[in-house]
This record gives structure tokens, C-alpha cells and sequence, in this order.
């Protein structure tokens, strides 16, 4: 029985390679992307009217989201990289959920202005967290994309699939902290940034690719 779902799995994938493209190529136009975000998020951070320290202070919110959103992207990339490094090719699956992946992405910039603009209130604050969920959602939706082409290539491993929970646990997070906004702002965005804790200590498959990568460049070194 496990012989014949293995066949099946096989041909479905066998059925798809006509509707494939280079992973490194997907990876290279979503970097691109990426650092356009990351550049819109710097150019919307202007310099304040006031001098001196009452000037710094009256910008270290709108610095404190743009720290929480840079860091937020800077972890989607790193993630996104070695989530697309395990397949070397890509279907109209995962292009369009990578797609999807981006557009949300995008969207970050304007509600970090939209979120300064409006003084940090409970609606401005919901519509960032929403606005994070969603980008965790189409993350995930990438992630079931890339781990399906994983299971018909058979390299699909327990580890891809543990990852689900942290990514499960990071959704929750959002959702909470959407809850809190309705009554404490402040809050909810200090509970929006425990995410980054979440995702900033590597898994067990991004280390032991990290540990991989770098064992395969010292044997390649040439001795001196």
C-alpha cells in the first residue's frame, strides 16, 4: 500500500514538471523585493521639527515600529531563503503563494506610516497586527507549497514538518495580540515583537544546514 501512494506521489510530481522554474530564480526576485520594502521603510523616516532631545523623543516610536518591522522582514528573508533552498525546482504553486508571500509583505511600509500617522491608536495598531497575521498566513501558505513539491521529490524531512508548530505558535501570537489592541496599544505591539523571538533562534534543520553550508566550504578551501 505505502509502494502504491508512493507511485502516485511520483506521478502527480512527474505531471508538474512542465510548469517548473528555477528555485534560485524565484529567491532572486523575491530578494529584490525584499530590499525595495526594507528601503521604502527607511526613506518614511524623516527628521523632526523640533531640536534636540525633545525632537529624538518625539521620533522614538515611530523608530521603535520601524526596528519591530525591519526586524519582522530581515526574519522573513532569512527564513525564506532556506525554506526555497530545498527545492531546486518550483511549480505554479509555490510562485503564487510566494506571490501572495510579497504583496503582504509589501504592505508593511504603509501601515508603519499609517500607524505613525494616527498616533498609534487601537485601530491604526489592529490594522498593523492584521497586517502581520496576514503575512505570517501567506508564509505558511508558502511554506505547505514548497513542503509539498519536498514530499513528492521524497526529502520532505520531520524537521520541515516541526517547523509547523512555531509557525502555528507565531500565528497565535498575532491573534492575541489583535485582541489586545482593542484596549492597550502599547501592548499589543510588545506582543506582536515576541514573534521575532520566535523565529530569531534558527530550527534544528535551518542549524544543521547552516552547519552543512559551512562544513562543505572548509572542505572546499584551498590549503595554503
Amino acid at each position: 500500500m505505502a509502494d502504491t501512494n508512493s507511485l502516485r506521489l511520483r506521478e502527480a510530481g512527474s505531471r508538474e514538471t512542465n510548469a517548473q522554474m528555477s528555485a534560485s530564480r524565484l529567491e532572486a526576485f523575491s530578494d529584490g523585493v525584499i530590499a525595495v520594502i526594507i528601503t521604502i521603510m527607511v526613506l518614511e523616516l524623516h527628521v523632526p521639527k523640533p531640536d534636540g532631545w525633545p525632537g529624538s523623543w518625539s521620533v522614538a516610536p515611530r523608530l521603535g515600529v520601524y526596528l519591530l518591522s525591519f526586524l519582522v522582514v530581515g526574519i522573513y528573508w532569512i527564513n525564506h531563503h532556506e525554506l526555497i533552498r530545498r527545492t531546486e525546482s518550483v511549480d505554479y504553486r509555490v510562485l503564487w503563494a510566494n506571490l501572495i508571500f510579497l504583496f503582504v509583505l509589501s504592505l508593511i511600509p504603509y501601515f508603519v506610516d499609517y500607524l505613525d500617522e494616527k498616533a498609534f491608536d487601537s485601530f491604526a495598531t489592529i490594522l498593523y497586527d492584521v497586517t502581520m497575521l496576514a503575512a505570517g498566513g501567506a508564509f505558511f501558505l508558502l511554506r505547505w507549497a514548497v513542503m509539498r513539491r519536498q514530499l513528492f521529490a521524497g526529502s520532505l524531512q520531520h524537521t520541515d514538518e516541526s517547523e509547523l508548530w512555531r509557525h502555528t505558535a507565531s500565528l497565535g501570537i498575532y491573534l492575541l495580540s489583535i485582541a489586545v489592541a482593542f484596549y492597550q496599544p502599547w501592548l499589543s505591539l510588545t506582543i506582536n515583537a515576541l514573534v521575532t523571538v520566535v523565529w530569531v533562534v534558527p530550527g534544528p534543520r535551518v542549524a544543521a544546514g547552516a552547519e552543512e553550508r559551512a562544513t562543505a566550504d572548509h572542505s572546499t578551501r584551498p590549503i595554503e
